[in-house]
Parts: C-alpha cells; structure tokens; sequence
C-alpha cells in the first residue's frame, strides 16, 4: 500500500457508506507465493485466487463480516508489511 494512506479519510468515507456489522471485500494484488500470507489476515474466510495472464501476480479477493472501520482500517495496515503488496 502507499505510504500517503490517509487513515482518517478513509475511515470517515466508511462510516459513512455502511452500517456495521458489515459485509466487506478486501481485493489485493500480490506477487505469486504471498497469497496465502494475505489469507492469513481473514483466516476463516473464502479466499478467491485469479492468476495474472503471465502467473507473476494473484488476486486475492476475501469478503468478510466487519465489525467496524477500524476493523478494516487494520487489516489494512497489516496487509502494508506484506512485500509486494497492492490493495485495491
């Protein structure tokens, strides 16, 4: 993730647009080989894996029940110190 990640921003535009507990989907991309320490932020969820056209990159989407923005807030960050990552 950037380093210009705006935690309070965001954390506001989330409050705003959902009501919690809330269905989240947490989508990143990450280098092949790292997609399962992204799964090991939201263990007991589904993890949908998409190889990128050349197999260098995996998406990874996870939804999972949220219990607040700060919740997500810090998968977030967590996700940041995995190399290679991006969140989308």
């Amino acid at each position: 993730m950037k380093d210009t990640f705006n935690r309070e921003s965001f954390k506001e535009k989330l409050d705003a647009q959902s009501s919690f507990p809330s269905l989240y989907m947490f989508k990143f991309i990450v280098p092949n080989g790292k997609e399962e320490e992204v799964g090991k932020l939201l263990p007991n969820n589904k993890m949908e894996l998409k190889q990128s056209s050349k197999g260098k990159y995996v998406s990874v989407t996870i939804k999972a029940m949220m219990s607040s923005s700060d919740v997500i807030l810090d998968i977030y960050e967590k996700a940041s110190k995995i190399e290679g990552v991006i969140a989308l």
